[in-house]
């Protein structure tokens, strides 16, 4: 049978499945993901996350089951539709499968997921971001956008993430192209300060676009880094986002100087009071020669959001997830290709948001020539870069391999205003590095919170 046709019948079932899991959602749940294992006919895309998922999602009393119940009582029913169709479906299903024909293919990464800055401008001036020095000066067209992601989908890639930059200042063509691409999922990271009625009811009309909401914790220390008001702007597009029944996220940056406020019960159980479904968490990292190097976390703070994020996954209402703690479940570094890359506002291929450094251009090649250039060659051929999962990054936890991989690639920094070497970067993660490794190290061997095998390609 075509492959094509193939994809299309198994997407065809899959969303019939879906229309009866909405007549009946509280009954007919559990199906959903027996009809998943069921269709992930080689067992290593869905099935080990289903199987799990599963346990939790037949216990009604469970918060995993209270969470998916909320997306039918809270979020409106075409958007519903429209998140399981272009994320179960198509990204999931149909997508990883189409993935892994164009890797074994050419023998290189092909990422689940495509981050790219539609522009570097922004309205606010965050304390230790790299954005804030760019001003105006950088950004992708929307013909740009929209062939990277026509180029993505014939790769299996149906998952597109906006950051910058305030990603919104391009509200009008990221909802062109939700539009244009229907059978995408459209996330953004924004200050949220942008999101207004309109635009709310843009998303409302379009139902493939999410929003995760940065935010800092309480009012104090959000305002302390974003700006006096910038809290207040936040909850009202919060408050906005409930009222038309549109689900979005949050995004928290954990510092030395707000850590456990973002790690408390009191600030996670106000963003769910809130309406928010998920929680992306990621550590501050000393990008940028304007870096703030004292903003990074200690051990023990990062050791208490290993803990506290694990806790409220067991308890909370709330998918929660570590962009570096969590490496354990992703089998290490997710960056490269391997999960996701980076398109920075100029058009640079960048490995990872928080890499700074590349060797193509998306105005000079294509997304595939890039996968098999140099620099992400050097990810696909050295990942995982630490046994120990709880140490993925080249960078944070393993600054060497950072620095050797850009040397071997020949690859350059993208940082346009102040360049910035990568051994200077690395160097700067150092001590960082050291202090945790004992840590991490302690983690790894004594806790065991996975015991099923700790990868799998989703």
């Amino acid at each position: 049978m075509d492959k094509s046709i193939g994809e299309s019948i198994k997407a065809f079932g899959l969303k019939k499945v879906l229309g009866y899991l909405d007549a009946d959602p509280e009954k007919n749940i559990s199906k959903l993901v027996d009809w998943l294992i069921k269709v992930d006919t080689d067992g290593k895309h869905v099935a080990p996350q289903a199987i799990k998922a599963k346990r939790w999602l037949d216990d009604k009393d469970s918060n995993w089951y209270q969470l998916v119940k909320s997306l039918y009582t809270d979020i409106d029913q075409g958007v519903r539709k429209s998140f399981f169709e272009n994320v179960l479906v198509n990204a999931t299903v149909i997508g990883t499968k189409r993935q892994d024909r164009i890797m074994e293919k050419y023998g290189c990464n092909v990422p689940w997921a495509i981050l790219m800055d539609p522009t570097s401008a922004c309205n606010l001036r965050c304390t230790g971001c790299w954005a804030a020095k760019y001003g105006h000066q950088l950004s992708m067209d929307f013909a740009t956008l929209n062939g990277i992601i026509e180029q993505g989908k014939q790769m299996g890639v149906f998952a597109y993430i906006y950051s910058g930059g305030e990603p919104l200042i391009r509200k009008s063509d990221i909802i062109k192209l939700c539009e244009k691409h229907p059978d995408c999922a459209f996330l953004a990271f924004t200050n949220g300060t942008l999101i207004d009625e309109k635009f709310a009811d843009d998303m409302l009309r379009v139902k493939n676009f999410v929003p995760a909401i940065s935010i800092e914790g309480f009012e104090e220390v959000t305002d302390a880094r974003r700006g006096k008001g910038t809290f207040k702007a936040v909850i009202k597009a919060m408050d906005l986002l409930r009222s038309k029944r549109l689900p979005f996220g949050i995004s928290c940056t954990y510092t030395r100087e707000n850590t456990e406020v973002i790690g408390s019960e009191e600030f996670i159980d106000y963003m769910i009071a809130k309406g928010a479904k998920f929680a992306w968490f990621f550590t501050y990292m000393p990008v940028g020669v304007d870096a703030v190097p004292d903003l990074m976390v200690t051990p023990e703070q990062r050791e208490f959001m290993y803990h506290q994020i694990r806790e409220f996954r067991q308890t909370k209402p709330i998918f929660t997830l570590d962009f570096w703690n969590d490496g354990e479940y992703s089998g290490g570094c997710i960056a490269g290709g391997r999960r996701y890359l980076h398109i920075n506002a100029n058009g640079d291929i960048e490995p990872c948001a928080f890499i700074h450094y590349s060797d193509s251009n998306i105005h000079e090649t294509t997304l595939l020539e890039a996968l098999q250039r140099p620099l992400f060659m050097q990810y696909h051929q050295n990942q995982p870069f630490n046994s120990n999962h709880l140490r993925p990054c080249p960078l944070l936890d393993n600054p060497d391999y950072l620095a050797a991989m850009v040397d071997q690639s020949g690859a350059r920094s993208t940082e346009v205003m102040a360049p910035e070497d990568v051994h200077s970067l690395c160097a700067k993660c150092h001590p960082a590095a050291d202090i945790w490794a004992p840590v991490a190290d302690k983690l790894w061997h004594e806790t065991d919170v996975y015991p099923e095998p700790k990868y799998a390609r989703l």
